[in-house]
């Protein structure tokens, strides 16, 4: 956006959120507070006005800015499971906030399969038996937004049965589990909309200035410097219409409907919003609130081939240190869901298609960033449905992580992960990280847990030479590898496993019953 875009909205939105004593969206009865780091509590008064909040024995003064905003900084919490009254005054105003606990708070952000709720996931028994007043839920509302905005709408409130079939059911299952595990207090702070790019998610800023992020950021370019002429030329109207706006709220007269912004840039006018608008929308507004980590489920719209799939790594590095940023000090927790299978198999081996590009970079990513974590979901996938109604095993397998890194718990964590293929003549020897007490050949049905499968070969490993087409290969488990061979391949000099949309029979597990990661050996 442009300087003087940004004075005109600045002008506008001083006239909204300066005017009132209030608090920000968030701050709702039952609200979770994130445990053990600086609380921050923010909101609106009048420019001077003097703001007090007391939470837990603690008495925090602001005074409110030029522009109405105010925000106060309560001292690290200790985990609280008693609710206790959140109190803000301010001009002889006061608003009570009622049941507020102290917990882990843990943001999850994605596309439709993030947002599907339990209420889709054929379990009644689970929406039946859910009475979870120490796991709370705020959703933040949809909106694709041009800027960047100060607010949302929503509610904390417990989980109850009521609300269980509106609750995202990954986020539900990893509380769940988490909650039962640890006794803390837990918040899921929903933020996620079907069908949307992860560029949809990132910040005007970070794809303009990120510089493996070039392609969209040329796009970008372009089409600001578009916007920012059509703006000049629109720019008069939109300064009266300011001046006119502010004397009638101070006149206390209807204030009158602005004049027509171009269109924000991006391909809006092509197709739906690409870039930039749910951060502005629903990202935006939550800041600074803390959490502990985040959960993501997201790539099916992006799996679009090599190029796409190579950008993704970037930009979910770029969007991971954002959000570090933005919600917490330090290093930010970030367990993704790999893409679960969906649509028809194939069985020709040298298929390496889109989404197995795209799941490759999210296990790429587990080496790009430090604190990423990766739910495997090839096996409880639905050929014909792209939103599996199992999300109980992928809340329950993120929640793996959750424990092991961040609680302290001795589970294991992850299924097996390609460490490194060694060539032993005609044998091509593939290692692992994450045994998780040994390799075996799985079987999955439905919600029930794996079992192993002694009767069953290992399926889908493929392999070929330096020179010649890719075979499906005799896989076998030797001690904690897997040994890849076929009798057309005498010198080996890769191997991959089930990458394809719906690697049907992959079935290869560890003894934690976790599914192994496709993978391929090769650069691409």
């Amino acid at each position: 956006m442009g300087f003087q875009a940004v004075l005109v909205w600045s002008l506008a939105a001083s006239m909204t959120f300066g005017q009132e004593f209030r608090l920000a969206s968030l701050f709702t009865d039952h609200a979770v507070l994130q445990r053990e780091t600086p609380v921050p509590v923010w909101g609106w008064a009048r420019p001077g006005q003097k703001v007090e909040v007391r939470f837990a024995g603690q008495v925090v003064q602001a005074t409110a800015a030029a522009d109405g905003t105010w925000r106060v900084d309560l001292a690290p919490l200790s985990v609280s499971r008693e609710g206790r009254e959140l109190v803000i005054t301010s001009g002889g105003e006061s608003k009570t906030l009622k049941n507020i606990v102290v917990g882990d708070v843990w943001l999850c952000g994605g596309q439709s399969n993030m947002e599907w709720g339990l209420g889709g996931c054929d379990d009644q028994p689970t929406i039946d038996a859910a009475n979870h007043p120490l796991i709370r839920h705020f959703s933040a509302n949809l909106n694709f937004s041009s800027h960047p905005q100060k607010e949302t709408r929503g509610n904390w409130q417990p989980l109850t049965r009521n609300l269980a079939p509106f609750v995202t059911a990954v986020g539900y299952h990893f509380a769940r589990r988490v909650h039962q595990e640890t006794e803390i207090p837990i918040g899921i702070l929903q933020s996620c909309v079907g069908g949307t790019n992860i560029e949809l998610w990132l910040a005007e800023k970070t794809l303009l200035e990120t510089p493996t992020l070039a392609p969209y950021a040329r796009t970008m370019r372009d089409s600001l410097k578009q916007y920012d002429a059509d703006l000049k030329k629109t720019l008069p109207a939109i300064e009266a219409w300011a001046r006119e706006a502010r004397g009638a709220a101070d006149g206390g007269r209807m204030v009158p409907r602005p004049p027509a912004w171009p269109e924000f840039p991006f391909g809006e006018r092509i197709a739906r919003p690409r870039c930039v608008t749910l951060h502005n929308g629903m990202i935006e507004p939550l800041i600074p609130y803390r959490i502990k980590g985040a959960l993501w489920y997201q790539g099916e719209s992006n799996a679009n081939g090599p190029e796409a799939a190579r950008l993704y790594v970037e930009e979910q590095k770029a969007l991971v240190a954002d959000w570090a940023r933005y919600f917490k000090a330090g290093e930010l927790p970030f367990y993704q869901v790999q893409l679960a299978a969906w649509g028809n198999p194939s069985e020709d081996p040298a298929l390496f298609d889109s989404w197995g590009m795209l799941r490759e970079a999210q296990r790429n990513s587990l080496a790009a960033i430090p604190t990423a974590g990766m739910a495997v979901a090839i096996d409880i996938g639905d050929a014909n449905d792209i939103h599996p109604r199992n999300k109980t095993d992928v809340g329950e397998r993120l929640a793996r992580w959750a424990l092991a890194r961040d609680y302290g718990k001795a589970v294991v964590c992850s299924g097996p992960l390609f460490r490194g293929l060694k060539v032993e003549g005609d044998r091509a020897v593939i290692s692992f990280d994450h045994l998780g007490g040994g390799l075996m050949v799985g079987k999955k049905d439905g919600r029930k847990p794996v079992i192993e499968d002694t009767s069953a070969p290992l399926k889908k490993f493929a392999i070929r030479g330096k020179t010649g087409p890719w075979r499906w290969a005799r896989a076998v488990i030797e001690g904690d590898t897997v040994v890849c061979t076929h009798p057309d391949v005498p010198e080996p000099a890769a191997v991959r496993y089930a990458v394809t949309i719906n690697p049907a029979g992959a079935n290869l597990y560890n003894r934690a019953g976790l599914p192994a990661s496709p993978f391929t050996s090769e650069e691409w």
